[in-house]
């Protein structure tokens, strides 16, 4: 166990590493090429962010765990909201720009529901997820056209995102960043994904409940560390919308992909569709308050988020030991809990468009 314990470890720092690589050759070369930086903040830094997520999935679909590749996605959208955001509206309370929120949080909300769906009938096949997958390159290509129209205030707010350094100015030295963070990537999955099937075995949980944690939140470890450093640094309207275009490429790029390299496309567990990817959709529905709420995350509502990221992971705890008190705590949440949150964000909702009034 300590061997894999050391393999999914240096696996993580791999992917880590890999992404950051990745991020920074490919943000450089496309700025070099004339892609603006709203389109390289919206695509390159997004898609880099979930590289670790693609790689993971695409892996496990290819190895024959399925469970994990979904697990990973479904978790990882789970902790980009409620994790990353209530951490970082805690840092400082997170500003939304209007012109990116307006229309990524429609677009993640729409691939949500999507993707679960096509997940009802237990599966994603590759017809599907070729579909996913064909609606990212669109996405792209809108995000793309879109841009010759952005305003200069969103053209100064993205360029922010552009490493600036003087070390990797020449395409060589981008070009290296991009193969050997693509390498770092494949071989920190393979790792990673090794140790956690052993994990998923030797604690008797399923391959779904390591997706869903462990590896969820080690593969989101990209969004975790570019989401507090723009928060840290005043770029709290990036923070956002680091974690939204991210969730929208795991949906449609790392499911899609995933899904077209696995034989027979991807099986989803039935505690998935019974439990977690409904929390996946109220997740993303959560995010429906910054549309209509003045663009910003408050500090309390970034507690809210955490807190329900903390009852969400006890949840998974209870469920994979079978614990007695699981069907009491299942009733809490859905009588009590739940109710009261929507009440708060509906209250918060009507005094907000009161006081804008």
């Amino acid at each position: 166990m300590l061997m894999h314990g050391l393999m999914f470890l240096f696996g993580l720092v791999a992917l880590i590493i890999g992404a950051e690589a990745m991020v920074r050759g490919a943000s450089r070369l496309a700025v070099s090429w004339g892609i603006s930086p709203l389109v390289v903040g919206l695509t390159v830094v997004a898609f880099g962010t979930s590289a670790p997520e693609m790689a993971v999935s695409v892996g496990a679909a290819l190895s024959g765990t399925s469970d994990l590749a979904i697990g990973n996605v479904v978790g990882s959208n789970i902790a980009n909201i409620l994790l990353i955001l209530g951490i970082s509206a805690l840092v400082a309370p997170l500003l939304v720009h209007e012109q990116i929120i307006r229309q990524e949080v429609p677009i993640m909300i729409a691939a949500t529901l999507l993707v679960a769906a096509m997940a009802l009938d237990g599966s994603i096949g590759r017809v599907e997820a070729g579909l996913l997958f064909a609606l990212v390159i669109a996405y792209t290509v809108f995000l793309v056209v879109q841009s010759r129209r952005a305003s200069k205030d969103a053209e100064a707010e993205f360029a922010g995102e552009i490493p600036t350094s003087q070390w990797d100015r020449h395409w060589g030295v981008q070009t290296a960043l991009v193969i050997g963070g693509l390498a770092l990537l494949v071989l920190g999955a393979d790792w990673l994904v090794g140790a956690a099937v052993v994990f998923a075995k030797y604690f008797g949980v399923s391959d779904l409940v390591i997706g869903l944690t462990v590896v969820a939140i080690g593969t989101s470890m990209p969004e975790i560390a570019t989401s507090l450093i723009a928060a840290l640094r005043g770029q709290r309207d990036i923070a956002v919308g680091n974690v939204i275009g991210s969730n929208i490429f795991n949906l449609l790029a790392v499911l899609g992909a995933a899904g077209m390299v696995s034989a027979g496309g991807l099986s989803v567990p039935e505690a998935a569709r019974n439990f977690d990817l409904w929390v996946m959709l109220a997740v993303a529905f959560a995010c429906l308050p910054i549309l209509f709420t003045g663009r910003e995350i408050a500090r309390w509502e970034g507690a809210v988020f955490l807190g329900y990221y903390a009852a969400y992971l006890l949840y998974l705890v209870l469920a994979a030991q079978q614990h007695a008190s699981l069907p009491a705590y299942s009733g809490v949440m859905l009588s009590y809990v739940i109710p009261l949150t929507v009440i708060t964000l509906v209250v918060s909702l009507l005094r907000r468009r009161g006081a804008a009034g």
